[in-house]
């Protein structure tokens, strides 16, 4: 039983007995007792004056004198106008770490047969360039989102809808036929969406100067510049070509369509390797060129059903002004899909593979008018989740001007980001000597969770809502709210448990009772039971953050413990296997926390 149930329990039995009231116990109050008072725990009597007919303050002493006589739990207590500060007994909270002791998953909860299943987007790439700090942001995000969901004992699949067609990805297959000369990824050793990518800048270049070539003819002929501009981009050769090749990718022309998939086969390979990098994976995949046909069937029965209607230009479109928003265009006059449609079909073809109760989108805040969209379009077409979605809607981030190279001047691409944050987390660990005495190989992998963990941390630290700063120089600190400041805390506490087990100590399955122990130990096994509560407000709140800044608070906490108490050299046996324990559990649930959010620990340092 919870130590605030068990307090509950006899709080209710107290007023009973006081007052001869029985109270619901969501009256019960029960609140962390704030650092600047003595106690764990804080009752708010102001709930109950009405029975007592007594003030805050004396209402409040008898509360606590009945708990010190009738609870056990309670050692001390002492009042602060209206609040009752409670002070649990040393045994209640060894008793406490013993049950976080026992539970290797202290805090997760698994799912069970009859658990619900949500179903979570993210990273949704293109596939004519690599992935950029945008979807870094993203995979983190979802990724970490997904972990939390099931630590809360939700059945979760993990999914991905790739932008695998239109006019964007013709341009990188024209300018590959053009300009390539047959080049490959092998031929070139560039990764797969690398190689794909500078073909889409190779026909940015080429399609401009083209405009600047034919606007300068055009206004030599009379026009200002904006008709120019305008006459010139319509007119563009390369641009007819590759709207030409999009219209024979719809007829299905088998040349065009064996291109588009020889060349997406070398971006997905090259996505492979970036997610493998990052640490993320999916369940299921979907791909927008199976999708657009499911989501224009839809749309035509919605206009059969009268929930659409037809302009003169042949175009579909849903009228919103009811729900308080506009008419929103479903397919164009053309017949060709938009993105509404595509999510339209793919929510479809979603909700037939599995037995959806939830359905999370994370995509960033400029589509939130999108998403409230989709979500009456769903519901108006039938789906049961379409108006419960959530948009897990995330701000922009970006980095300090000239930190890092970047492929395409204006980009910065997710596997450089990776491989400098791997190679400053070296530089900085030899500097500060954390990797001495290290083969290469334990070297080189301590950089890598380093550097990766610096970047996860730094991202997922900061609520997903906030627009954000990236600065890699300043993620890799070994002190502050870093990720390499919790690494290095969890690397300490192994090094404490190996040096324990070369002295030949080991940690009892039950920790004995009977030790008086210090605020700052009773503080740390109370972070510790706070675990299962912040998981669960991370998935309540849909916030990886908080986990994040536990997991750095309880480290703080821990070090100053560090810094204050004697562990290996501690004279009293009994003290000194009680705050091996507690050493161990807090890096128990140090590496859960982090594991949570798709951070790596290292064991040493």
């Amino acid at each position: 039983m919870k130590i605030e149930d068990k307090l509950t329990e006899s709080i209710l039995n107290g007023i009973k007995t006081l007052y001869n009231q029985e109270v619901p116990a969501k009256m019960v109050q029960l609140q962390k007792t704030k650092k600047e008072f003595e106690g764990h725990l804080t009752l708010v009597v102001f709930p109950f004056l009405k029975m007592s007919k007594k003030g805050p303050e004396q209402t409040a002493q008898e509360i606590g004198e009945y708990l010190k006589q009738n609870e056990p739990a309670i050692a001390n207590y002492n009042v602060i106008k209206g609040f009752l500060n409670l002070t649990i007994a040393s045994d209640v909270w060894i008793e406490l770490l013993n049950r976080i002791h026992a539970d290797n998953q202290w805090g997760i909860q698994k799912a069970d047969d009859n658990a619900p299943l949500v179903m979570i987007e993210y990273s949704s790439p293109n596939t004519n360039k690599p992935l950029h700090l945008g979807h870094v942001r993203n995979n983190l995000l979802g990724s970490a989102l997904a972990n939390i969901m099931a630590a809360n004992g939700n059945k979760v699949v993990k999914t991905n809808i790739v932008n695998d067609r239109g006019i964007h990805i013709c341009k990188s297959m024209l300018a590959w036929l053009k300009y390539g000369n047959g080049e490959t990824p092998e031929s070139s050793g560039k990764k797969g969406d690398h190689l794909i990518g500078d073909y889409y800048v190779a026909f940015d270049k080429h399609y401009k100067a083209e405009v600047k070539e034919l606007m300068a003819q055009y206004q030599a002929e009379g026009m200002n510049e904006e008709e120019a501009k305008a006459k010139a981009e319509a007119n563009s050769p390369l641009m007819l070509e590759a709207r030409e090749m999009l219209r024979k990718w719809e007829a299905n022309d088998p040349e065009v369509r064996a291109l588009w998939k020889k060349m997406n086969d070398w971006v997905y390979a090259g996505f492979d390797e970036t997610y493998k990098m990052m640490g993320v994976s999916f369940d299921k995949i979907y791909y927008e060129s199976q999708t657009y046909l499911e989501g224009k069937e839809k749309v035509m029965e919605g206009l059969e059903k009268g929930l659409f209607y037809r302009k003169e230009d042949g175009s579909v479109w849903a009228d919103l002004t009811p729900e308080g928003l506009d008419h929103k265009l479903l397919l164009r006059g053309d017949g060709t899909s938009v993105y509404m449609t595509q999510d339209i079909g793919t929510a479809k073809l979603r909700f037939q593979d599995y037995p959806i109760n939830k359905m999370i989108y994370v995509v960033g805040n400029e589509q939130n008018y999108h998403f409230q969209v989709l979500s009456i379009l769903l519901d108006k077409l039938g789906f049961e989740w379409g108006k419960d979605l959530v948009h897990f809607s995330y701000g922009m981030v970006e980095l300090p001007e000239g930190k890092m190279k970047s492929r395409e001047g204006t980009v910065v691409d997710a596997d450089d980001l990776m491989e400098a944050m791997i190679e400053t987390a070296k530089e900085t660990s030899n500097e500060l000597g954390k990797l001495d005495g290290l083969t290469q190989k334990e070297a080189d992998d301590i950089a890598r969770i380093v550097g990766l963990g610096a970047l996860k941390y730094f991202i997922l630290k900061v609520d997903a809502r906030k627009n954000m700063t990236f600065n890699p120089k300043e993620s890799i600190d070994f002190n502050g709210n870093t990720g390499p400041f919790i690494q290095y805390t969890y690397a300490r506490i192994q090094s404490i448990l190996r040096k324990a087990t070369e002295a030949g100590l080991s940690i009892p399955a039950v920790i004995p009772s009977g030790i008086e122990l210090s605020t700052k130990e009773e503080g740390l096994i109370q972070m510790l039971a706070d675990f299962t509560n912040v998981v669960k407000q991370a998935g309540t709140d849909y916030n990886p953050s908080i986990l994040a800044n536990y997991a750095y608070d309880l480290v703080k906490e821990y070090n100053q413990f560090y810094h204050d108490f004697s562990i290996l050299r501690e004279e009293n046996e009994a003290l000194k296997i009680f705050r091996l324990a507690l050493s161990q559990n807090v890096g128990k649930v140090v590496k859960l926390a982090m594991g949570l959010l798709g951070i790596e620990v290292p064991e040493r340092m």
